[in-house]
C-alpha cells in the first residue's frame, strides 16, 4: 500500500460542492493511524502462538482471546480451543496450558485453575491489569468503588471480580449516575474500561464530581492510549466523508466507540464491518471520500484486504490522517521467551508485511 500525504486539515463541504467534487474526482480512501492491534491484543495473540510452538496442540483458551473471529479462527486453525469455562478442558488434555484472554478475568479463575491443577497463561493486557491494581486500594481505603464500563463486557467482569463482592457498582451512562443513593459525602472512588468513548466517559466523570466532590480518581488514566489514538484519529479523518468504515467485530467494544465517533464528528455515515464482504458496494455507489480505520483487535490483512477491494473497483487514491505514532511494545511472560517468534508465525495476521 502506498499511502498519500498526511493529512492536517479535512474541509468542510456543501452538499452542491461534494456532488460536483465526486463527479470530478476519482474517490479518496482517508486512511487512519493509528488503526488496528493495540500492544496488548498483539502481546495476546503472541502469547496462544508461542504456547502452540512450545508445547503443541491443543492450547486451550478462556473467552476469545481478542474481540475478532477472524483472529479466533486463525488460531483454531493453528490448534487452539476455545472455552467459555475450565471446566470444558477434557481430564486427558489437563497437562496442556489454558490461556485467558486480553480481557483480564475474575480472581476467581485463577483460583479454580490451580484447583484443577492446569498450567495457565494469563495473557491480560497490562493497562486491563493496570485498572484492576487502580481499583484495589480504593477498597483497600474503604472506599466503595464505582466502574465506569458496558455491563457483561469481560473486562468489566474481570475488574469486578478483583473486589469483594458489593464493593463495586456498575455505572454506564450519565443517567446512571443520576440514580445512584450514595450520600454525597459518602468515601467513594472510581475506576474506568480501558475502550470506552473518551468524550462520553468525560461526560460521565464530570457527572460524578459533580454529585460527589470528594470521589477518588484513579492514579492514572483508566482508558487506555490504544482507545483515545485511535479515536482522535477518527475524529480528525471524519469532516467530509461519505462514509467511514471501522473494521472490527459487533462485539468488540473499542470498534463500536469508532463507529460513534465517526458518526459524531462530521462523517455522513458510519458502519462496522468485519471484512470487504460486507461492504455493500451496490449502496455505496461512487463515493468521494471513504475514511478507514480499525479497532485494536483487528488484524491489518482485513484493513489490506478493504483497500485491495477499492481499488479493484475505482482508480482510488490513498491519503494519510496520522494524529500520533504508537511504540509501545508489552513482552510476553518469562516461559515462552526462549521460543523465537518469526514473521511466519504472525503472516495470518500481518499478511506479508515486515
Amino acid at each position: 500500500m502506498t499511502p498519500g500525504g498526511r493529512l492536517d486539515e479535512v474541509p468542510a463541504f456543501t452538499e452542491t460542492e461534494h456532488a460536483e467534487s465526486r463527479r470530478q474526482t476519482p474517490p479518496v480512501l482517508r486512511l487512519c493511524g493509528p488503526r488496528g492491534f493495540c500492544a496488548g491484543v498483539d502481546r495476546a495473540i503472541q502469547i496462544v502462538v508461542l504456547a502452540l510452538k512450545k508445547y503443541g496442540a491443543p492450547v486451550y483458551v478462556r473467552h476469545e482471546i481478542v474481540h475478532n473471529r477472524y483472529v479466533v479462527e486463525g488460531l483454531q486453525n493453528r490448534g487452539a480451543v476455545f472455552i467459555e469455562e475450565l471446566g470444558e478442558i477434557p481430564a486427558a488434555d489437563r497437562g496442556q496450558p489454558v490461556v485467558f484472554s486480553a480481557h483480564g478475568v475474575p480472581k476467581s479463575v485463577p483460583a479454580d485453575a490451580k484447583a484443577l491443577n492446569l498450567f495457565y497463561l494469563d495473557a491480560t493486557c497490562p493497562l486491563v491489569s493496570k485498572v484492576h491494581k487502580q481499583a484495589m486500594p480504593h477498597e483497600k481505603r474503604g472506599r466503595h468503588v464505582i466502574l465506569v464500563g458496558h455491563r457483561g463486557h469481560p473486562e468489566v467482569i474481570g475488574t469486578m471480580g478483583q473486589l469483594s463482592a458489593g464493593a463495586v457498582t456498575l455505572v454506564e451512562t450519565e443517567s446512571d449516575v443520576a440514580k445512584l443513593a450514595f450520600p454525597a459525602d459518602a468515601a467513594l472512588g472510581y475506576v474506568t474500561q480501558t475502550t470506552l468513548s473518551v468524550d462520553d466517559t468525560a461526560g460521565i466523570l464530570s457527572a460524578l464530581d459533580a454529585r460527589y466532590p470528594a470521589i477518588a480518581p484513579p492514579g492514572a488514566e483508566s482508558i487506555c492510549y490504544a482507545t483515545t489514538n485511535r479515536q482522535e484519529a477518527v475524529k480528525h479523518a471524519a469532516p467530509g466523508c461519505d462514509l467511514f468504515l471501522i473494521v472490527g467485530a459487533p462485539n468488540s467494544s473499542n470498534s463500536r466507540r469508532l463507529v460513534e465517533v465517526a458518526e459524531r464528528s462530521g462523517a455522513r455515515r458510519a458502519a462496522l464491518v468485519q471484512g470487504a464482504a460486507e461492504i455493500d458496494w451496490a449502496a455505496l455507489g461512487r463515493p468521494g471520500v471513504v475514511g478507514l480505520s480499525a479497532g485494536a483487535s483487528a488484524p491489518e490483512i482485513l484493513v489490506d484486504e478493504i483497500v485491495d477491494a477499492f481499488r479493484a473497483r475505482f482508480d482510488v487514491s490513498v491519503e494519510l490522517a496520522v494524529t500520533a505514532e504508537e511504540n509501545e511494545e508489552f513482552p510476553v511472560m518469562r516461559a515462552l521467551r526462549d521460543v523465537e517468534l518469526t514473521k511466519a508465525d504472525m503472516a495470518f495476521l500481518n499478511g506479508d508485511r515486515a
